[in-house]
């Protein structure tokens, strides 16, 4: 990984923005926007862990799959469904923990984030553990050894349950690419 010093700048925010507030810019390295292939007007994903920024090109989730694949990440594919309708396409990277989606229904309460257009790897995480079993349920040492589990793994769990819940239509597919 090649790293370089820079300089933020900070200025003064225009148009409706309050009497203080501020936009904060910084240049990168022309051969690093380059080999990201990012060219003038491109979007970027931006992604804050709450210490550092990664910036990467937004793709399309081909790209993305494929650009996970290639460097030989282990990536899932989970088609989540109502009823027979596919109403979100998710490609999740187990090696770099992050995930693209694309909601294929307007209908925010089918979908598998709602409206959150880029959902992090904990809210995948949480998405998985909405599908599953409550973990406090009693009787769910048994439950699990009825699935063949030796442990409350929520991906597991839905590998084998497609995350069926008693209480609506939604269900889905879990893939290793």
């Amino acid at each position: 990984m090649e790293q370089r010093i820079g300089t933020v700048s900070v200025c003064r925010a225009g148009g409706t923005a309050g009497k203080n507030a501020r936009t904060y810019k910084l240049s990168l390295p022309s051969a690093w926007v380059s080999a990201m292939g990012v060219s003038g007007g491109r979007k970027v994903v931006l992604s804050f862990d709450g210490d550092s920024v990664t910036v990467r090109p937004e793709q399309s989730m081909e790209e993305y799959r494929n650009a996970r694949l290639a460097r030989g990440h282990s990536v899932l594919s989970v088609r989540y469904y109502d009823r027979d309708r596919l109403c979100t396409l998710i490609y999740a990277d187990e090696t770099a923990r992050d995930l693209q989606a694309e909601n294929l229904t307007e209908n925010a309460v089918k979908t598998a984030f709602g409206r959150n257009r880029l959902p992090s790897w904990e809210d995948f995480e949480a998405f998985l553990e909405e599908r599953c079993v409550p973990r406090q349920r009693a009787g769910l040492r048994e439950y699990l050894e009825a699935l063949g589990l030796d442990a409350y793994e929520p991906l597991e769990i839905v590998r084998k349950t497609k995350g069926r819940m008693a209480e609506d239509q939604q269900w889905m597919e879990v893939e290793t690419l």
